[in-house]
């Protein structure tokens, strides 16, 4: 299996979410997969809020990573130097705050967390494969998003 990885170095600040984005939608058109497709918008969704989560909970700098399988799939992590776990919470109501990892567990195939080195990376992975019509007449746009 061949893979394609990139990366991006991420400051302690909520204003690189928002760079991270722009990055990510860049490197997912290089790769294929273009910014009208569910797919780029689910991927950048969970860019953000894994950015968002590291920059914001921790206070630590980032490192995001996209790799790319060549059957189409993509993970997407995020790592820091922070080795505090994810908290996963639930919001109620109006809260503003707190549905991160929900929206990544709803939107992701996959994902998980994991020791690396003196911190931690968060993990989702969203699988690429073709959708087909009804009444099977070939697949069409890839980009299955599970939701």
């Amino acid at each position: 299996m061949q893979v394609l990885q990139v990366q991006l170095e991420v400051g302690p600040d909520p204003a690189e979410v928002g760079r991270a984005r722009r990055w990510a939608r860049s490197r997912l058109a290089g790769s294929g997969i273009q910014d009208d497709e569910p797919l780029a918008e689910t991927l950048v969704l969970l860019i953000s809020e894994l950015v968002t989560n590291a920059v914001v909970h921790t206070g630590c700098p980032a490192v995001l990573r996209m790799l790319f399988a060549a059957e189409g799939g993509v993970r997407v992590e995020v790592a820091d130097t922070s080795d505090r776990p994810p908290q996963p919470r639930h919001a109620e109501g109006e809260d503003t705050n707190g549905r991160g990892l929900e929206l990544v567990d709803g939107l992701a195939d996959r994902w998980g967390w994991q020791r690396e080195g003196a911190g931690k990376s968060i993990w989702c992975e969203v699988d690429r494969a073709p959708v087909t019509p009804p009444g099977g007449q070939g697949a069409v746009s890839p980009g299955r998003v599970r939701c």
